[in-house]
C-alpha cells in the first residue's frame, strides 16, 4: 500500500472496555501490527496512575506525542493499531496531527456500571477503579468515530467494526423520479462515491434502484438499495444525503422514515420544490433531533439535472459547506465557469427564490404562448412563426424562446404537433404558492398571478366552448402588427416580469431579514435553468449597482423605446378581441406603478365612509390620520 492509502486505527475509550482486546484482535482480522498506547507511558505516568493519582494534560502531552511519531512513522510502510484512551479533542489533535485523513477513530462505549463492575474483576493493571468516573468526566465523545457498544462479545464488536470500515459511499440519493434519476448519473459522472434509493412496493415498484444502476454504465460502482435501513449505513459520516421526492406529506413521511437510522450531524438536502415555510418547520424539527437540513430549489428540468442545473441552497452557512462540492459538482457553469449554486441564505429562502423563479417561469412561458397567438392570428403558418422567433434570438434569446421554437416545427405526417395538443395547460403548485407569497407581504407581482389564473382559465375548456357559441370568435380584419412590434411588446413585458420576481425576492429578504443577494442570484439563474436567457446575464451586473430596474437608466430608455409599440400591440389586441392577459398587465401595471397620483383616494374616502378606516391627507405631513362624517 501507500502511503497515502494506509491508515491508523485509534481504538479509543475510557479504561475497562476492553481497547486492548479489540485492538488486538481487529489487528488480527485486518493483518496489521498493533500496538498498545500504555506500553508507550513513560514510567512516571505509570508511578502516577498507579497511586491512584489522575494524570493531567501536561503528563499527557509527551506520551501522545510519541505515539503520534508512532503513527507516522507506521504508516509509511502499512496501515496499523493504536490503542490509546483519547479521551478529549485536543487529544486525538495531538494524535492526528500530520495524518489526519488517514487516521480512523473506533470509539468503544458502554455504561459507567457495566465498566465499573468489569474492572472490580481485572488484576494485575496500574488503573484502579476509583480512576473510571474521573475518565467519564472529562471524556469527549468523537463526532468522526466509529461507536460500538461493547455490550457485544469481542468478535462481534470486531465484526461490526469491520462492517463500518468497508468502503462508504459520499454522498446518497432518496428516490428516483426523473429528476433523482439524472441527478444520479449527474453526481456519478463527477466520480462522486454514490448511494441511491428508491422504495419498494411489490407489483408496483420493484428493484427499481438495482434496475437503474445497471442501466448506465456511470453507475457501475453505485450501490443500489431499497432498504431504507441499508441504504443509510452504506454512507460516510456525516452522512449527505439528498431528498428528490414528492414536496408536502411525502417528504414528511420520508423524513419520518430516515430519522431513525441517522445521527448527530447528518445532513438532509431536500431538493423537491418544498414549500419555503414547510422548509422552516422542517429544518426547526430536525435540528431538535441534532439533524441538518438544506432545503434547496434545483432548476434545470430532466436535462438540466443531467447536464447541470441551477442549484438554489439554504439553511446554515456552515452546514452548507460541507455539502457545498457536491452541489458545485453537479451544478451548471456561468460564463466565467463558476457553478450556478451559491449560498442562498438562512432558513427557507433556497425554495423560497426557487420558487419565485418558477413564478416569472410561468410569465415567460405565457408570453410566449400570446405572442405565438398574436402571430398566428395575423396569418402566419407555425413554420413562419418559429423562423420569427428564431430571428428574435439576437435580442431576446433565452431556453423557453429556444424550445418554442422547437415545439412549433415539430409534426406529425403532414401536421403540426402542437395544433394537435389540448388547449389545458397544468400547474403544479409553486404558481399558486408565489401569488400567496405576494399577497402576504403586499408586494404589487400582478404578472404571476395573470400568468396562474390564465392557466386556471384554460382548463375549463368545456365552457369556453360554449361560450363561444355565444360570443364568437376573435375579429382579426382590423389586426395589422409589425413583428418588430410584437417583439418590443415582448421584450416589455420580459422587463416587467423581472422586475416584478427580483422584487418579491427583495421585499421577503427585508420581512425575513435573509441578507439575499440579488444578483448572485441572477447569476446562478444565467443557465442550467428554464428561465435562462441573455436578458438574465445583462441583469447579474445591474443589479450589483440597483435593485430597481425601472430605476435603472438603461432600462428607463429601453422602457420608452419599448412602450410605443407595446400600447399598440395591446390596443390592438384588444380591439381585436385576443386575450393577452400578461401582456396587457405588463402594460396596466406599468401604467399604475409610473404615475404620481392615481384614483386610490377615492378607494380610501369609500373605506373612512362606511368602515371609519380613516385617511391622510396631502396637504398634511405629520402622517396624521383623518376620519369625516360623511352624511
Amino acid at each position: 500500500m501507500s502511503e497515502k492509502k494506509n491508515k491508523v486505527f485509534f481504538v479509543m475509550g475510557v479504561s475497562g472496555v476492553g481497547k486492548s482486546t479489540i485492538g488486538n484482535l481487529l489487528s488480527k482480522e485486518l493483518g496489521i501490527p498493533f500496538f498498545d498506547g500504555d506500553d508507550f507511558h513513560p514510567k512516571e505516568n505509570i508511578l502516577k496512575m498507579s497511586k491512584g493519582e489522575p494524570l493531567n494534560d501536561e503528563d499527557r502531552f509527551g506520551w501522545l506525542a510519541t505515539l503520534n511519531r508512532l503513527a507516522k512513522k507506521q504508516l509509511k510502510e502499512n496501515s496499523c493499531v493504536i490503542v490509546c484512551s483519547a479521551l478529549k479533542n485536543n487529544y486525538r489533535e495531538i494524535l492526528s496531527e500530520g495524518v489526519e485523513s488517514n487516521t480512523k477513530w473506533i470509539h468503544l462505549i458502554g455504561s459507567y456500571e457495566m465498566i465499573s463492575e468489569r474492572m472490580k474483576l481485572r488484576s494485575n493493571h496500574f488503573m484502579p477503579t476509583g480512576l473510571l468516573k474521573s475518565q467519564f468526566d472529562i471524556l469527549e465523545n468523537p463526532t468522526n468515530a466509529i461507536n460500538v457498544n461493547i455490550s457485544l462479545t469481542p468478535m462481534e464488536i470486531v465484526e461490526a467494526i469491520k462492517k463500518e470500515l468497508k468502503p462508504k459511499s459520499e454522498f446518497g440519493l432518496f428516490g428516483l423520479g426523473v429528476m433523482g434519476k439524472s441527478l444520479s448519473r449527474n453526481l456519478a459522472s463527477k466520480n462522486i462515491k454514490l448511494s441511491i434509493f428508491n422504495r419498494h412496493v411489490n407489483g408496483v415498484e420493484e428493484n427499481v434502484a438495482i434496475n437503474f444502476k445497471n442501466e448506465f454504465e456511470e453507475l457501475a460502482t453505485t450501490k443500489a438499495f431499497d432498504n431504507v435501513e441499508q441504504f443509510v449505513n452504506s454512507l460516510q459520516q456525516p452522512r449527505k444525503i439528498m431528498l428528490m421526492v414528492n414536496a408536502g406529506k411525502t417528504t414528511d413521511i420520508v423524513i419520518e422514515s430516515l430519522v431513525p437510522y441517522l445521527s448527530d450531524g447528518d445532513i438532509l438536502i431536500d431538493g423537491g420544490n418544498s414549500n419555503y415555510n414547510e422548509t422552516k418547520k422542517r429544518l426547526d424539527y430536525l435540528l431538535s433531533k441534532n439533524i441538518h437540513l438544506i432545503g434547496t430549489g434545483v432548476s434545470g428540468g430532466e436535462e438540466g439535472a443531467l447536464k447541470g442545473p441551477s442549484i438554489m441552497p439554504s439553511g446554515d452557512k456552515e452546514v452548507y459547506k460541507t455539502v457545498a462540492p457536491f452541489l458545485d459538482a453537479i451544478a451548471a457553469k456561468d460564463a466565467n465557469n463558476l457553478p450556478c449554486c451559491t449560498y442562498v441564505g438562512k432558513e427557507g429562502s433556497g425554495h423560497f427564490v426557487k420558487m419565485v423563479h418558477n413564478g416569472i417561469e410561468y410569465v415567460e412561458m405565457q408570453l410566449l404562448a400570446e405572442v405565438v397567438h398574436i402571430l398566428k392570428l395575423s396569418g402566419n403558418n407555425y413554420d413562419v412563426i418559429s423562423d420569427i422567433l428564431e430571428s428574435w434570438k439576437s435580442v431576446a434569446d433565452s431556453y423557453l424562446l429556444g424550445i418554442t421554437v422547437r415545439i412549433l416545427r415539430k409534426k406529425e405526417g403532414a401536421d403540426w404537433l402542437v395544433d394537435k395538443i389540448m388547449d389545458k395547460a397544468g400547474n403544479k403548485g409553486t404558481g399558486n404558492w408565489t401569488t400567496i407569497a405576494t399577497a402576504e407581504l403586499g408586494v404589487p407581482n400582478t404578472l404571476i398571478p395573470t400568468a396562474l389564473f390564465a392557466r386556471y382559465s384554460s382548463f375549463y375548456k368545456e365552457d369556453r366552448v360554449e361560450l363561444n357559441k355565444l360570443y364568437g370568435e376573435a375579429t382579426t380584419s382590423t389586426l395589422n402588427l409589425t413583428t418588430d412590434a410584437i417583439l418590443k411588446a415582448y421584450q416589455f413585458a420580459r422587463i416587467i416580469n423581472h422586475f416584478q420576481g427580483l422584487n418579491l425576492i427583495s421585499e421577503a429578504s427585508k420581512k425575513y431579514e435573509w441578507e439575499l443577494n440579488l444578483s448572485e442570484i441572477a447569476r446562478i439563474w444565467t443557465n442550467g435553468c428554464i428561465i435562462k436567457s441573455n436578458l438574465m446575464v445583462e441583469l447579474v451586473d445591474v443589479l450589483k449597482e440597483t435593485s430597481n430596474l425601472l430605476g435603472y437608466e438603461k432600462f428607463v430608455q429601453k422602457i420608452k423605446e419599448l412602450k410605443p409599440s407595446t400600447n399598440k400591440v395591446v390596443s390592438q389586441c384588444v380591439l381585436n378581441e385576443i386575450a393577452i392577459p400578461c401582456l396587457s398587465e405588463a402594460v396596466q401595471f406599468f401604467n399604475g406603478y409610473t404615475k404620481a397620483n392615481s384614483p386610490a383616494n377615492i378607494i380610501q374616502a369609500q373605506r373612512d365612509y362606511f368602515g371609519a378606516h380613516t385617511y391622510q391627507r396631502i396637504d398634511d405631513s405629520s402622517g396624521k390620520f383623518y376620519h369625516t362624517n360623511w352624511n
